[in-house]
């Protein structure tokens, strides 16, 4: 029996879920597998934080926090946002639990025995005044292929090629913005010319099976030449390089991510992880952006060749990117809609994202979010088209017969034609979902909606009842099997719609295989009728074009900062503050204010409210597990009703930014200042 082993790429846990992951991979990931499950299949959904590389110490350092401070948050944020979005992992796990590093560790150790890498000292960049040497994400500078001032070390952002930092012009350190230095280093290479001749037989029998933009990408790689690539790093946060020559050096986080997969499902299912990773009846599939195809389709598949032993991937339907307002979603500049606040602004509305987002998700090209097509996407086809048929049906049903299910005369040419509509929507969303074409799977469940708004404005029940009863009984009997049947066909788009559906029904779910042939229960009684959807006024939306202007108008606001002339103070002045270390254990906004952040501060000694204005230059999640410096002996005042006892110390830039006064190392909590 065939099995599906189906992932989504692991989200990096620097950040929170933006509305660009979710079109890119994880909304068609999961249409995929309820699909799947749907219809009875074996199929295993896995996924993780990806929780190592560069950008995570980045953030640290950033932060004034560990590694390991940083991913524990996002890693809890991301799997709380996938959980209350309906995102139905199987299991959800980290690279930095302990059996993903046993586990890559293992997989390294296994291609160094079978004298796979290519052992190589090289010249790295060196940061002279950091004193280390750089890995990719540390350097920055002009993109040699498309002349973009702020490629990464690795990759450059701006037209996705794939690079060394050797190949920037005018490298920069991140870590000091000095001009690094070249230095000899010795690191472990994956050949991947000399595999290429094995990889581009397997790709070749993709060809036709394959997006066009994914096997085209793969294409523009093999006709460059691939190239050897270090699959180990100078850095100390990753899985350590387990040789005994390799001390302070870690995996590349892009060998250890994919091998994330392999850990999730072991944690998962233990020793049976085998039956799907090395059973060839097992189809594992990929779900994915195009940033990451090159990884999935050539790199991954080449760690697994090497090793031996493990299926290479059916199908990677990477999906391009998703585009916000007329400009590139942007972490750094807060050009985003996040999930967690998506789910905070528009609550029990996660469906009406999950379809606005599949229809026009960037299957084949980049596409664009704007909240007044979000808006009408809702209210003219989620409320006027499916709401509606699902809604009439259930309301005629308990005006004309009690809300029980009527029984049905003899089906006219025009019932049968009806009835015979739902067959032709499953095939039609069957076809499109084998194929990956979620947009195509998605119009046709609406246009059934659409036969069944058309079929009781035909029929007019409401006109005939009165001279034939029998006749609107049929009528209705059919409009009640054709909204069972949206039920069961809208479950994988739309999975909270399809239970609410049933449960106004009173049935249990209607399988894939059964829909045909499958009966409703005469005489039972509808069940807490209730519309299905409701229209989006126009303030929540002004509300978050609004949001999203005022993030750009911080970036290019420069505030002038005239700092006041303060008086010289004794230094006996200064023996009577008391500065202490602390962290921040609890944030949240002051309502109605727009500076104000109500802090739980622990002191080491007792936990105490602070009230900072710092609202404006950080959000509540930044800041937790935040080491700060507390002026503790300020005297209380009350701000906005709430007592503040202290104050945080913090220091601004020209700009206005605020950056947290800390100090290094870790002091605990309580630590006089002197």
């Amino acid at each position: 029996m065939i099995k599906y082993l189906i992932t989504s790429a692991l989200p990096y846990a620097n950040g929170p879920i933006h509305i660009g992951h979710l079109a890119g991979c994880y909304i068609p990931a999961d249409i995929y597998v309820r699909y799947l499950r749907l219809k009875g299949e074996d199929v295993l959904f896995i996924c993780g934080s990806d929780e190592h590389g560069v950008p995570i110490t980045i953030k640290a350092r950033q932060e004034g926090k560990s590694p390991q401070q940083i991913v524990d948050f996002y890693h809890e944020m991301m799997k709380k946002s996938f959980y209350d979005f309906g995102i139905s992992f199987d299991h959800y796990s980290r690279t930095s639990a302990k059996v993903h590093h046993q586990t890559a560790s293992d997989f390294f150790k296994t291609l160094y025995d079978k004298n796979i890498f290519v052992e190589e000292v090289t010249e790295q960049f060196y940061d002279q005044e950091a004193k280390q040497f750089l890995a990719d994400r540390y350097i920055t500078g002009t993109c040699p292929v498309c002349k973009y001032e702020n490629a990464y070390g690795d990759q450059c952002e701006n037209c996705g090629s794939s690079l060394n930092p050797t190949d920037l012009i005018n490298p920069k350190s991140k870590l000091s913005g000095s001009v690094p230095v070249l230095r000899p280093t010795k690191n472990w290479f994956l050949p991947l010319d000399k595999m290429q001749p094995q990889i581009e037989d397997w790709l070749k029998t993709h060809q036709n099976n394959w997006k066009h933009n994914v096997f085209g990408q793969c294409l523009s790689w093999l006709n460059e030449g691939l190239k050897p690539r270090a699959m180990t790093r100078d850095l100390d946060w990753g899985v350590k390089v387990p040789l005994a020559d390799a001390q302070g050096k870690v995996l590349y986080v892009w060998f250890d991510a994919p091998i994330g997969y392999l850990s999730a499902t072991k944690e998962w299912i233990g020793d049976k992880w085998k039956d799907y990773w090395q059973n060839p009846d097992t189809r594992l599939i990929h779900f994915i952006g195009k940033d990451n195809i090159v990884f999935h389709c050539i790199i991954f598949p080449a760690m697994l060749m090497a090793h031996g032993g493990f299926v290479l991937p059916s199908n990677v339907p990477a999906n391009e990117f998703l585009n916000l307002e007329g400009d590139k979603i942007s972490t750094s500049r807060n050009w985003a809609v996040w999930l967690h606040e998506y789910l905070n602004d528009f609550p029990g509305r996660e469906d009406e994202l999950r379809y606005v987002l599949t229809s026009i998700a960037p299957e084949s090209k980049d596409s664009e979010f704007t909240w007044k097509d979000y808006q009408a996407r809702v209210n003219n086809e989620l409320v006027a088209i499916l709401g509606n048929f699902v809604n009439r049906t259930l309301v005629l049903t308990e005006k004309y017969f009690n809300a029980k299910v009527p029984d049905c005369g003899k089906y006219t040419p025009e019932d049968l034609a009806c009835l015979e509509s739902i067959t032709k929507a499953q095939q039609s969303i069957e076809t499109a979902l084998d194929n990956f074409r979620f947009r195509d799977a998605l119009a046709a469940l609406m246009d059934l909606a659409r036969i069944g708004n058309k079929y009781l404005a035909d029929q007019e029940p409401w006109k005939i009842f009165k001279t034939d009863a029998s006749r609107v009984a049929t009528v209705l009997h059919v409009s009640l099997k054709l909204t069972a049947a949206i039920a069961t066909l809208s479950k994988p788009f739309l999975p909270r719609t399809a239970d609410r559906i049933f449960s106004m029904l009173a049935m249990k779910e209607v399988s894939w295989k059964d829909l045909k042939a499958f009966q409703l229960p005469v005489q039972q009684r509808l069940n807490n009728i209730k519309l299905l959807y409701e229209k989006i006024e126009d303030a929540p939306i002004r509300k978050q074009i609004d949001k999203l202007h005022d993030s750009k108008i911080k970036q290019v606001q420069t505030p002038v900062i005239n700092l006041p002339v303060k008086p010289d103070i004794s230094f006996d002045d200064f023996q009577k503050l008391n500065i202490i270390t602390a962290t921040i254990t609890e944030a949240e906004r002051v309502p109605r204010t727009d500076k104000l952040m109500k802090l739980c501060v622990d002191t080491g000694s007792e936990k105490r409210t602070v009230v900072s204005g710092i609202a404006q230059c950080f959000e509540p999640h930044q800041i937790i597990g935040q080491k700060v410096l507390l002026l503790a002996n300020l005297a209380p005042r009350k701000i906005k009703g709430i007592e503040s006892r202290g104050m945080i110390l913090m220091a601004s830039d020209s700009e206005g930014k605020l950056f947290f006064a800390t100090i290094t190392g870790d002091a605990g909590n309580g630590n006089p200042v002197s």
